[in-house]
């Protein structure tokens, strides 16, 4: 079992993740941990804190001469903007943020407290531990890519392009569009609501490519890969909605379009189209999987919203904090190592073993046994 777990404030001193799970002999570029966590920062519309951050993944155990040794991996990510004790308290909640509900949980008038965690900040821990995930999953041909495929009302035309040429376009896009004429159009909304002191929401979609059939499990409701990953997925702050594969336009036609029909060719089973998103009753089915979040506008606002302070009970404007304009880019980068994370979880489950040769081993006879089903 692959599972992490994060600590750290917006503005503490620093992150930091555990990964606990990962077998021995895995080898770690430690420079594939600084890329991810740059692919996170990187994005047009975004604040100024990603003018000063520089994230760099600390490596403080679990790794030994470039491979895991089977231990809990440690990553620190230090901040550069190291002033918590030094902030002042907030009291005028954010419509649209943790503000006002995590104060009333925690029993806190000081809604620092609740928004120095709450902060997505906390992702590039998130995303350090799908780093390892991804280079895991890599061992076995599984690979993953993210695009945006609209922000605001502007959305981008990706149909028909491959794999390769989504990420290609996406990675030298400065909002990761595979779409360059839908990028121009959404530069120039984004650039419209910062005018405007206002912020954008948008779409990001997650392509895993290589999953084997049988990961994940239908026989219990928390070994549904699907679940866990929609899971994941809505825990990224500011996700209000996940779909796999057509997700809610499935809603809208009949069965006889909704279904994928399989077919036997060539030694392998496949199906002609993909709408269920490569999982079918909460495991992988061989085809990509293909998942997408829904992102809320950034809920701190130049222009901010009426509020009240929760130490009066008076209406007031709400804080207003340093932010980005918009942040879908990112997002789907987090989503990636969110993904990552979960598939490597349900790959570890069914094929694990303490090594990756013994991992190896294992998906080599299943792969043998599906060939010759």
């Amino acid at each position: 079992m692959i599972r992490y777990m994060t600590a750290g404030e917006s503005h503490g001193e620093a992150l930091v993740t555990i990964v606990d799970g990962l077998p021995a002999g895995l080898r770690v570029d430690r420079k594939i941990l600084d890329r991810e966590l740059a692919r996170r920062m990187a994005g047009y519309g975004r604040g100024g804190r990603m003018k000063i951050e520089r994230d760099t993944a600390h490596v403080l155990s679990g790794i030994r001469s470039g491979r895991t040794i089977g231990s809990p991996v440690a990553i620190m990510i230090k901040n550069r903007d190291f002033r918590i004790d030094s902030l002042p308290p907030i009291a005028k909640a954010r419509p649209g943020h943790a503000d006002l509900a995590g104060a009333l949980k925690y029993d806190t008038r000081d809604i620092r407290d609740i928004l120095e965690r709450a902060s997505a900040r906390e992702t590039a821990c998130r995303v350090a531990a799908g780093a390892l995930a991804k280079i895991f999953l890599a061992e076995f041909g599984i690979d993953m890519l993210s695009h945006v495929i609209s922000i605001g009302p502007v959305v981008a035309r990706t149909g028909g392009l491959g794999f390769a040429r989504i990420r290609s376009l996406a990675e030298k896009s400065c909002l990761r569009c595979a779409d360059p004429k839908a990028e121009r159009m959404m530069k120039a909304v984004i650039d419209n609501a910062k005018r405007e002191g206002d912020s954008l929401g948008g779409c990001a979609e997650v392509v895993v490519k290589g999953a084997p059939p049988g990961l994940g499990s239908h026989v219990q409701w928390d070994r549904r890969l699907d679940g866990n990953i929609a899971r994941a997925l809505m825990s990224i702050p500011a996700v209000k909605s996940v779909e796999i594969g057509g997700g809610f336009r499935l809603t809208l036609v009949p069965g006889s379009r909704a279904h994928d029909e399989i077919f036997y060719a060539k030694g392998r089973f496949g199906h002609r189209t993909n709408n269920a998103g490569g999982i079918e009753g909460g495991m992988t089915n061989g085809e990509d999987i293909v998942l997408r979040v829904g992102m809320k506008p950034i809920a701190t606002l130049m222009r901010p919203l009426s509020s009240v302070n929760i130490r009066t009970g008076k209406k007031a404007l709400a804080q207003v904090e340093r932010a980005d304009v918009v942040a879908v880019p990112a997002c789907g980068v987090v989503a990636e190592a969110a993904a990552a994370l979960e598939v490597a979880n349900a790959f570890s489950e069914k094929f694990g073993g303490d090594s990756v040769g013994e991992t190896a081993a294992n998906f080599k006879a299943c792969a043998r046994r599906i060939k010759n089903f």
